[in-house]
């Protein structure tokens, strides 16, 4: 079962699983990682669950945007 992300009223569901996509490609590509390994580590990072919180606005930043931030968080580790 698919989590809803709704705002103000709004379902955004589709938009933050095309930003996901979008953000996880970009990733792929700039590592040359697959995919799926790019995913896994997407799901693990603070960008991520702020992704997830609507509240945060994370969602309707750019996919660049937030793939600074991943690499940013990850750089910090």
């Amino acid at each position: 079962m698919i989590n809803r992300y709704i705002y103000k009223g709004q379902d955004i569901t589709l938009d933050i699983i095309m930003k996901i996509e979008h953000v996880v490609r970009l990733i792929s590509d700039k590592t040359q990682k697959p995919f799926d390994e790019c995913l896994y580590e997407f799901y693990q990072s603070k960008v991520y669950e702020a992704l997830q919180k609507t509240g945060s606005l994370m969602w309707c930043e750019s996919a660049e945007f937030i793939v600074d931030e991943f690499f940013r968080e990850k750089s910090k580790l």
